[in-house]
């Protein structure tokens, strides 16, 4: 084997539950060339790994994105392709830079069915987890050596962060009904700065970062924010890209789920309670107003087990 193509353009999650499935491939194939399709703004996540030689990007927010890819893929000759993200159009950038054989997820597991008319290599999965589906489409693919792990850069120091220990939150989310109400991060801050003597800092792009009265403001980008996770106590996180950083990166805390089911998309590593209230309906809906089983978690129940974790690692 030559030369891999993998293809997972974002969001950062998802990359992130590629990261293990990616790496068997690498370790699997150590002489191989691996090209990576990513959507620019997640270069940070894979900059750096040691398994990634090059990266192409798509760029979908450009009229000839289409045409600049193809271009760029056909520069190279590739003896397999794995399609990580199950989409047609995921699919169809796979196909295009004509490898000799082509892996994706098959029925049950694929996110767009007709992706895969694309596929030479349908590789079904029992695994509940997106990243055990990951290794186990690695795994069809032809990786043998299959690695549970996160190769992450180290991030970069963006903003004033406290020099303390401190907890870590990153409030938003792709969808509002994952998200937990913005007034109970400011009764967990009280509860941390009284009980534990810890700042509660809450992290986000640049401009996006609300104004939770007893928190702390870090705005960053993708780095900093891997350098702010590497460096927090402890870590309190939703349905969204910075819980599954920091469970990459081995932290503690605690995990927030409502519709979303964490048994699939909870963190993968870590040490992280989860709450999530009982008899809630799993949905992927992009719901507009925040779940009524996320306003069932309290900040008391939060703090308890931010509490108990603090003791523990200490």
């Amino acid at each position: 084997m030559q030369s891999i193509l993998i293809v997972r353009l974002g969001a950062m999650g998802d990359i992130l539950h590629s990261l293990p499935g990616a790496a068997s491939l690498k370790h699997s194939f150590p002489a191989a060339r691996i090209t990576w399709v990513v959507e620019p703004k997640w270069l940070p996540l894979l900059q750096g790994n040691g398994f990634v030689d090059r990266f192409i990007f798509f760029r979908r927010d450009q009229p000839r994105t289409w045409n600049q890819t193809r271009r760029e893929l056909l520069a190279d000759r590739y003896d397999l392709a794995v399609d990580f993200q199950g989409l047609v159009k995921s699919a169809l950038i796979a196909h295009l830079a004509r490898p000799e054989r082509i892996a994706g997820f098959g029925a049950g597991v694929v996110r767009e069915r007709a992706a895969g008319v694309f596929y030479s290599n349908r590789v079904g999965s029992s695994a509940v987890h997106v990243v055990d589906q990951a290794l186990d489409l690695a795994a069809g693919a032809g990786a043998v050596n299959l690695m549970r792990a996160f190769p992450l850069p180290p991030g970069e120091a963006e903003g004033r962060l406290p020099e303390g220990p401190f907890a870590l939150a990153s409030p938003l989310a792709g969808w509002a009904s994952k998200q937990w109400p913005l007034e109970y991060y400011g009764k967990l801050a009280t509860l941390l700065r009284e009980r534990l003597h810890m700042p509660l800092v809450l992290n986000g792009a640049p401009g996006s970062v609300p104004d939770v009265p007893g928190t702390e403001k870090h705005e960053s980008g993708i780095p900093g924010l891997i350098d702010a996770t590497r460096k927090a106590s402890l870590v309190i996180g939703v349905d969204s890209g910075p819980l599954h950083l920091a469970a990459a990166l081995n932290k503690a805390g605690v995990a927030i789920f409502g519709p979303t089911d964490p048994v699939r998309n909870g963190p993968y590593g870590g040490d992280f309670e989860v709450f999530r209230t009982t008899g809630v309906r799993t949905t992927h809906r992009r719901g507009t107003m925040i779940d009524p089983s996320m306003r069932a978690i309290t900040p008391e129940q939060v703090f308890a087990a931010l509490e108990s974790r603090v003791r523990c690692h200490a």
